[in-house]
């Protein structure tokens, strides 16, 4: 929900070895009323520019940045173990595992773009994820899960949160994986885990509302990957 804008001056400031952001020397808030304190600076400035690009109204829509730190405040901060378990059951259903039965080309293209993916995820993570074709359910070996819980285990609550957003979007904790690692750009990250409908549209055309809907996720993913990068700042 929208709302008019109540300040004129946006600045960051720091307590405790975090960063704040200030509207009108006042803190931040979370949604649940926690000080939206940041562990990175550039971060924060790039959420301060966030705030200071607010004209007369206040557009949420428009703040994927503020957004993403709150959710990492207010949700994950106080159950980490709950994330990742959702980003675990990701992993359970990852769209890289499931595989086409035809027609060969798009089994081709699958293997040639997800293969890789489950090497560097094995070899990265010693992950190893079982793949399957047509509408099999597959159930991972639980040393595989025990892996990929000690994988998220290293991350705190804003990669969490990021990691969280970006496997939602993706369908894909291994793809999510391989954005935060730097292995896959937002574009090509994209395009892997949308690969099929890519597919059918090189065949038969994009509807005027799935390039709607494909922009707008791309600009997402963008945003998300610039938050998980500005953590590292």
């Amino acid at each position: 929900m929208s709302r008019s804008r109540f300040y004129k001056d946006v600045s960051v400031g720091s307590a405790d070895g975090l960063h704040l952001i200030l509207l009108d020397g006042k803190s931040v808030k979370t949604p649940n009323g926690a000080t939206l304190a940041l562990p990175s600076n550039a971060l924060a400035h790039a959420i301060a520019e966030e705030w200071r690009a607010q004209e007369k109204t206040i557009k949420p829509q428009s703040m994927l940045l503020t957004k993403l730190a709150n959710t990492a405040i207010d949700r994950v901060a106080s159950n980490p173990a709950d994330a990742r378990e959702q980003l675990l059951a990701f992993a359970k259903g990852d769209v890289v595992s499931y595989r086409a039965e035809s027609p060969a080309d798009l089994v081709e293209r699958q293997a040639l773009t997800w293969d890789p993916l489950l090497s560097w995820v094995r070899q990265r993570f010693g992950v190893s994820l079982r793949t399957a074709k047509g509408l099999s359910v597959i159930e991972q070996e639980p040393v595989s899960v025990r892996a990929l819980t000690e994988t998220l285990e290293g991350h705190d609550a804003f990669v969490l949160a990021g990691l969280y957003s970006a496997a939602a979007l993706l369908g894909s904790l291994v793809i999510a994986l391989a954005l935060l690692e730097g292995e896959l750009s937002p574009e090509n990250a994209f395009a892997a885990a949308n690969l099929e409908k890519i597919y059918q549209a090189e065949r038969w055309g994009w509807d005027p509302q799935e390039t709607a809907r494909a922009d707008a996720e791309r600009g997402e993913l963008n945003q998300i990957s610039r938050f998980l990068d500005l953590l590292r700042k």
